[in-house]
């Protein structure tokens, strides 16, 4: 009989309605990363209308989506599992939550014309829109468990991000916009819960915060620290290179070089 504490168990939310940053992408590399460690991935859909309950996931992943679909989950998301998500992060489980999903991990999204879309306060952040869109790579010196590593991704969001006293930086912003393009900030972590602008996707040139972010969820998966074998990750690196390389302003000719 194989042991159950061996699977993380993932929680897709809105993978129909917030998913047009290669949101997938991300999913793959969990599963892909767990699979070449002998481990599983059990990855349950959640969409609207459907319930949580917050001891059945160790691993909560919300994407990015249009503004209309973005407004369409706001309101089933806080109405029917913002409760729960509130209290399996406190509980320890694990949350990815990514450009618009970030913004509802908050405690909202104040839109334009003054509407406000309601978040589910997992975050200690508010976002209201801007004017302008913020777009282009990013680079930051990111955080996480005490371990400070670059980071490498794309930005493209209108809503300027204000952290409260509740939320720590995910990264400090080396080149790009970060949350709001004033304060040198990108992302919020509290607890096991990320939250960032960072799209493209994200996990596939940055696999530590891949495996930091399984490593939460084997931790909540087996009420202990987990160590995860090392994987080779050369080319992970060599893209997460060239796509700092991006944001630097550096030619990628230059970081990756000619093959015969």
């Amino acid at each position: 009989m194989s042991d159950p504490t061996r699977t993380v168990r993932l929680c897709h939310l809105y993978p129909a309605q917030m998913n047009i940053y290669a949101d997938r992408g991300n999913i793959a590399v969990l599963r892909r990363r767990l699979e070449w460690r002998g481990l599983a991935i059990a990855i349950t859909d959640v969409g609207p209308g459907d319930s949580l309950d917050p001891g059945e996931h160790d691993l909560y992943y919300l994407g990015g989506g249009q503004d209309r679909d973005q407004a369409l989950v706001a309101d089933d998301l806080a109405r029917t599992k913002g409760a729960a998500l509130r209290s399996a992060i406190e509980d320890g489980a694990a949350m990815l939550a990514v450009c618009g999903g970030y913004q509802l991990a908050g405690h909202g999204y104040q839109a334009v014309d003054g509407s406000v879309m309601p978040g589910i306060g997992v975050l200690d952040v508010e976002t209201a829109a801007g004017d302008t869109r913020l777009i282009g790579d990013v680079l930051l010196m990111a955080s996480l468990d005490g371990t400070t590593r670059e980071v490498a991704g794309f930005e493209n969001h209108a809503g300027r991000t204000r952290l409260g006293a509740g939320a720590t930086p995910f990264g400090r912003v080396i080149a790009g916009h970060g949350n709001n393009g004033a304060d040198g900030t990108e992302g919020a972590v509290h607890h096991r819960a990320i939250g960032t602008y960072l799209h493209g996707p994200l996990l596939p040139k940055n696999p530590w915060v891949a495996d930091t972010v399984l490593g939460w969820a084997l931790a909540h998966r087996t009420g202990g620290d987990v160590a995860l074998a090392p994987l080779d990750d050369a080319l992970e690196n060599a893209a997460r290179a060239v796509a700092a390389g991006r944001a630097r302003g550096e030619r990628s000719e230059r970081l990756i070089g000619r093959r015969a």
